[in-house]
């Protein structure tokens, strides 16, 4: 117990400045063994510190004091100790240990899930996203864990609020996937489909070395909202996909290729005996709701090329044309359609004529000036990012030595002309 008790006098005796909190750091990180040594005795201790003013040292004590298994009774308590701590700590101080403040972080979100609350971990691990992050642009560890909770907790709202960051800095790859693919299944949650494309893609060609579940999982997902987004699947990878992604995401996700292919051709009775002979597979994939999109998908698309032929045509020839039961069932399509600004038209309700009209959007008003102009500036912005990571990379004396011995290996002679690397995170 005497070594808590000095531990306690060290915190509360250099918490006042950085030199002393660097002091204190390395004293603690030399007593982590007694502290967990005496863990039963280290949360009652904690009403000796104040979260804000001793930030670091009350970290410590906290990791050293949940560590271990814990019953479902004491589960709850820790929770609510943690959540306090995170929402009153000093961002800058945690970041002095930042791995130790994800850690502690992770406990609660293990915690809830134990519990099964995930909505009480949401806010918290929110809030510690954000202070642990030096900046908007960094993707923390805790990122997976925050979106996950959103998944569980249908929070998908609040998932999506982190997901407009641009992330240029990522510590570990592992984070990244996480990051996409979660990210990405709160951005269909929302019907965000645009952001769940973006987010996927970059799971799906992100370098690797093999194939990990989570890029099969995510390809499979990103067929299928290519096909509800985009109204087409192209059976190709881009050139800067990996090796591993472009030899065998295909053949490992054959059920879904074979969807999008049937969808490409336009034909509801294929497409429907595609999903019929592979239910089974979308069922336990956990998939089946973004497939009754795809077949509800491809009934829009065939009725948008309806509009490139046509100015006039009834809801019963609609119908008839894509395959639909009913002039009704037409109807409600393309209702939704104009509600979704998918197609411009007007029904006339009396002889079930549908009128197909000009996009009026003429991209004149404030608010789209605004809007492109708003775009152009984020693209600069990340342009500038990108030509100074480029500076910084071909400076690396490690990047250009491992450089050199690669290109020995590559190199021909002067007959081919020079590849450019393209380099993704």
């Amino acid at each position: 117990m005497s070594s808590v008790e000095g531990v306690i006098a060290q915190i509360l005796g250099l918490s006042g400045s950085s030199k002393d909190l660097f002091s204190l750091h390395e004293i603690l990180k030399g007593e982590e063994e007694s502290l967990r040594a005496h863990s039963a005795a280290l949360l009652p201790s904690l009403d000796q510190l104040d979260p804000l003013k001793h930030s670091l040292g009350f970290l410590y004590l906290l990791e050293a004091g949940t560590y271990g298994p814990v019953s479902k009774e004491e589960a709850s308590t820790v929770v609510l100790i943690i959540a306090r701590f995170i929402s009153s700590c000093d961002g800058g101080q945690i970041r002095l240990a930042s791995e130790k403040f994800a850690s502690v972080c992770k406990r609660l979100k293990d915690h809830v899930l134990l519990l099964g609350e995930p909505l009480r971990g949401v806010a918290p691990l929110l809030t510690a996203v954000r202070k642990v992050q030096p900046s908007t642009e960094r993707l923390t560890s805790l990122h997976p864990d925050f979106l996950q909770l959103c998944l569980l907790a249908k929070c998908y709202k609040t998932g999506f609020s982190i997901l407009n960051d641009d992330i240029t800095e990522i510590d570990h790859p592992k984070d990244l996937f996480l990051y996409c693919y979660y990210g990405g299944m709160i951005c269909i949650g929302q019907k965000k489909f645009q952001k769940a494309l973006e987010l996927l893609h970059n799971l799906v060609t992100a370098p690797m070395n093999s194939i990990s579940a989570i890029a099969v999982e995510a390809y499979k997902k990103y067929i299928l909202v290519s096909l509800i987004h985009h109204g087409q699947f192209s059976n190709s990878l881009p050139k800067y996909a990996s090796t591993a992604a472009q030899r065998n995401l295909k053949n490992l996700c054959t059920p879904y290729v074979e969807l999008g292919n049937c969808y490409n051709e336009g034909k509801i009775a294929e497409l429907e005996a595609s999903i019929q002979a592979n239910t089974l597979v979308f069922e336990a994939d956990k998939n089946m709701g973004l497939v009754k999109q795809v077949i509800s998908s491809l009934y829009k698309r065939n009725i948008q090329r309806l509009t490139q032929r046509y100015l006039t045509l009834s809801l019963q020839d609609i119908a008839n044309t894509v395959q639909l039961g009913s002039a009704k069932e037409a109807e409600m399509h393309v209702l939704q359609m104009i509600q979704d600004g998918q197609i411009h038209a007007i029904i006339n309700q009396k002889d079930g004529m549908v009128r197909f009209l000009e996009d009026p959007e003429q991209y004149k008003t404030c608010e789209m000036i605004e809007h492109i102009d708003s775009a152009i500036q984020r693209m600069i912005g990340l342009s500038k990012k990108l030509v100074a990571m480029d500076e910084s990379l071909s400076s690396d004396p490690l990047y250009l030595g491992k450089a050199g011995r690669e290109r020995q290996r590559y190199d021909f002679g002067d007959d081919f002309d020079s590849v450019p690397q393209k380099f993704c995170m």
